[in-house]
């Protein structure tokens, strides 16, 4: 199953943090912070998108392996995958926030399918990042089924989104 080939340009071309411990805080001079998706006790696949599968050369038989449900849940890293989570700043409530980022979102990694295409894989609600500030960044079931379905939704009906697997 672990055919994927990773090609991460952006933790290649972007500055890290150079602080590697994982605690919230302000991260300064950096595009991104190394980190480790938390472990999860016993986790179980309840659905994925097949045409989200094939965009990276996955089969229904690999995603219903153990392997893929390891690594999926944050409990294993393919050769390739780098985990790490972005800093970004912008607005929010109508004011400068300052430093945002994935509080809650943990990136395994860039891979390009047998087609060439880039694709950027992220776990949501993975464990805690610099970015997560008084949060545990993790997500309930209820809020990850929520995205699956909306931005399946959201494709189908012609709008470029996000795809969840």
């Amino acid at each position: 199953m672990n055919g994927m080939t990773f090609d991460n340009q952006f933790v290649q071309q972007l500055p890290a943090d150079t602080i590697i411990e994982n605690y919230p805080r302000q991260v300064h001079g950096a595009c991104f912070s190394w980190v480790k998706p938390k472990h999860m006790k016993a986790p179980t696949l309840v659905a994925f998108s097949r045409e989200a599968a094939a965009l990276l050369d996955l089969t229904e038989e690999d995603c219903e392996a153990p392997q893929f449900i390891r690594t999926f849940s944050g409990n294993e890293q393919w050769q390739g995958m780098e985990a790490y989570s972005t800093s970004y700043g912008g607005h929010q409530f109508g004011n400068w926030a300052g430093q945002l980022g994935d509080g809650r979102a943990i990136n395994l990694g860039e891979i390009i399918n047998k087609k060439g295409d880039r694709w950027a894989l992220q776990l949501k609600g993975a464990g805690p990042t610099p970015y997560s500030r008084t949060a545990d960044g993790l997500a309930v079931l209820r809020s990850s089924i929520r995205e699956f379905l909306c931005s399946e939704a959201m494709h189908h009906l012609g709008v470029p989104t996000t795809r969840a697997l």
